[in-house]
C-alpha cells in the first residue's frame, strides 16, 4: 500500500470517538494540559515486552547453537530503499488501511495484497471478502504476494540473524508519544498517520480495545496514557499482544510475522528476510543444523510492532544486527504475561524462559537430534499448551515454528525493507484509535470489555475553549465530568 494513500484514507476516515519490548508501563503519563499532546513517559521501561536479559537462557549457557534464544531481538535497519509495494483496495473494516483484493489462486496459496486500485473493474476484486473470526479479510481474500517477496536478494542485502519470543505484552508500538525513538509522533494528525498510528492491542480475552485513552481528567485539565500492559502490576484487567500477530505462512516458501527491533528501529517498517541455511556464532566446529538447512531459501516479510532496548545491533559478519521473531512458544522472556493469559497452572512446562519450547527439546534431545525429532517435540508442547487454551492463532503460530520455520535455532538471512503486505498493515494499524485526538474515557479493567461493546467518552474542549459557566470561562483544557 502505498503511504500517500494510506495517508488520505486515515484522514478521511478517522473518527474522533474513537512493547517485546517496549511494553513500557510507566509510559501511560498523561499530557501537558495546555498543549494537550501526548506524555512521552519511559521508553526503555523495565516492564517491556521484550523479555531478554542475556544471550542465552541459564540451561543453555554452553549451547554455542543458542546464543540469544529467545532475548528480544531487533533488526537494524539495513538502509536498503523500499523495494516492494503492496496492493491498495480499501479495506471495508479498517478505515485506517487499505485491503487488497483477492487474486488467482493457482499452486500458490494467496496471502499478501494484490496490486489493484480501488475501484478498479476488474473481475478479480471482491467487493465483500469473507472475514475471519476478528472481522479481517481471510488470508485469500489479499490475492497473490508480489514476487517481489521471494527474488535473490543475497547479492546486494545486508545479514543479520533472528532470535525468538512471546511474551504476550502490550507491543511497544502501542504507546503513544511525541516523536520519541520508536514510538508514533502525535504531535499531528498528520505525523501520527506517517507513523503508522499505534498497533493494535488485546484484553485478556483477545478482543481488540484502545493503545490510549484520556487520563484522570477533571473539569479543569484532560490529558492522554496509555493503556496499561498486562506486564505490569493490572495484570489480567490490561492489555496484551493480539493473538493474530503471531506467524502465519502465505506459501510453502512464504511467511509473514512481526518483529521486535534494534532500539534505533522504527515501528510500522517491513523487511524482507531470505534465510540462508546458517545461524548466529557459527564456527567450523559447530556447523548448521538440519534444522538450518531446512529454512534455506525461504522468505519472510516482517513488520517491526516491537521496540528493543536491550538487543544487539551489527556486527561484522551480521552487520544488518538482530530482530526477534514474535512466535508463540519462542520463550516468554522476563516480563512474561503469557501464561497469565493461558493459564494452564502451576508447574506447566512453559519451556526456556528464553529459548522457549526449542530450547526445552534441545536440553532433553540434544543439540544435534534430527529436524523430526525437534518438530515432534516441539508440536506436542504446542499442543499442550495451545490446544485447548480458546486461541487458535497462538495454536497455528507455534505449530507453524516448527513445520514452517523448520525450528530452526538462530537462523541468518538477508534483509532488505520493502513496502508492508496489506496483512500485516490491517493486523498491525489500530482499529480504534484512528484519531491522535480521542475522548475515549480511561478503563481499569479491560478484562471485562467484549466485542460491540460501546466505549464511553467525555465531552473535552482545548484551552480556551471552555464553556462559560456562570459568566465565567476556565481558561483550562477540560473535560465534563
Amino acid at each position: 500500500m502505498k503511504r500517500k494513500l494510506f495517508k488520505s484514507i486515515v484522514a478521511a476516515g478517522a473518527v474522533a470517538m474513537i512493547c517485546a519490548c517496549g511494553d513500557d508501563a510507566a509510559s501511560n503519563n498523561a499530557t501537558d494540559p495546555v498543549s494537550n499532546d501526548l506524555g512521552t513517559g519511559v521508553i526503555d521501561n523495565p516492564n517491556s515486552s521484550s523479555g531478554m536479559i542475556g544471550s542465552s537462557d541459564a540451561g543453555n549457557l554452553n549451547n554455542p547453537n543458542n546464543s540469544s534464544s529467545s532475548a528480544l531481538g531487533n533488526g537494524q535497519n539495513p538502509d536498503n530503499p523500499a523495494s516492494s509495494a503492496g496492493g491498495n483496495n480499501q479495506n471495508p473494516n479498517n478505515p485506517t488501511s487499505s485491503s487488497a483484493a483477492p487474486g488467482s489462486s493457482g499452486s500458490v496459496v494467496p496471502g499478501s495484497s494484490a496490486d489493484v486500485v480501488p475501484g478498479s473493474s476488474s473481475s478479480s476484486v471482491n467487493t465483500e471478502p469473507e472475514l475471519d473470526a476478528n472481522g479481517f479479510p481471510t488470508l485469500e481474500s489479499y490475492g497473490p504476494p508480489p514476487a517481489e517477496y521471494t527474488k535473490d536478494i543475497s547479492a546486494t542485502a545486508k545479514r543479520g540473524w533472528n532470535t525468538r519470543y512471546w511474551d504476550a505484552c502490550k507491543p511497544h508500538c502501542s504507546w503513544p508519544g511525541k516523536g520519541e525513538q520508536g514510538r508514533t509522533d502525535t504531535t499531528t494528525q498528520e505525523s501520527y498517520v506517517a507513523g503508522m498510528t499505534t498497533a493494535r492491542n488485546c484484553n485478556i480475552h483477545d478482543v481488540e480495545v484502545p493503545t490510549y485513552t484520556l487520563g484522570n481528567v477533571s473539569r479543569s485539565w484532560f490529558g492522554y496514557e496509555g493503556t496499561n500492559s498486562a506486564c505490569t502490576d493490572v495484570k489480567e484487567k490490561g492489555v496484551f499482544t493480539c493473538t493474530d500477530m503471531a506467524p502465519i505462512q502465505v506459501t510453502e516458501n512464504l511467511s509473514y510475522a512481526y518483529v521486535a527491533g534494534t532500539a534505533d528501529g522504527k515501528c510500522g517498517k517491513c523487511y524482507h528476510l531470505q534465510y540462508d541455511g546458517h545461524f548466529k556464532n557459527e564456527m567450523v566446529n559447530n556447523p548448521p543444523r538440519e534444522t538450518h538447512l531446512a529454512l534455506k531459501g525461504k522468505h519472510m516479510i516482517v513488520m517491526a510492532s516491537n521496540i528493543g532496548m536491550d538487543v544487539a545491533g551489527g556486527e561484522a559478519d551480521l552487520p544488518a544486527g538482530q530482530f526477534d521473531l514474535m512466535v508463540p512458544g519462542g520463550g516468554v522472556g522476563a516480563f512474561d504475561a503469557l501464561t497469565l493469559q493461558v493459564n494452564k497452572g502451576a508447574g506447566f512446562n512453559w519451556g526456556a524462559g528464553f529459548g522457549g519450547f526449542l530450547t526445552e527439546c534441545q536440553n532433553k534431545l540434544g543439540y544435534d537430534s534430527t529436524l523430526v525429532a525437534y518438530q515432534t517435540c516441539i508440536k506436542d508442547m504446542c499442543d499442550a499448551a495451545f490446544g485447548d487454551s480458546g486461541f487458535p492463532n497462538l495454536l497455528r503460530g507455534c505449530h507453524w515454528f516448527a513445520d514452517w520455520y523448520m525450528a530452526a535455532d538462530n537462523p541468518t538471512y538477508y534483509i532488505e525493507e520493502v513496502e508492508c503486505p496489506q496483512y500485516l498493515l490491517d493486523h498491525y494499524l489500530t482499529r480504534i484509535n484512528t484519531n491522535k485526538d480521542n475522548n475515549i474515557k480511561k478503563v481499569t479493567d479491560w478484562s471485562t470489555y467484549k466485542k460491540g461493546d460501546v466505549l464511553d467518552t467525555l465531552h473535552c474542549w482545548k484551552a480556551g475553549e471552555a464553556p462559560a459557566e456562570d459568566g465565567w470561562q476556565n481558561p483550562s483544557a477540560g473535560c465534563e465530568n
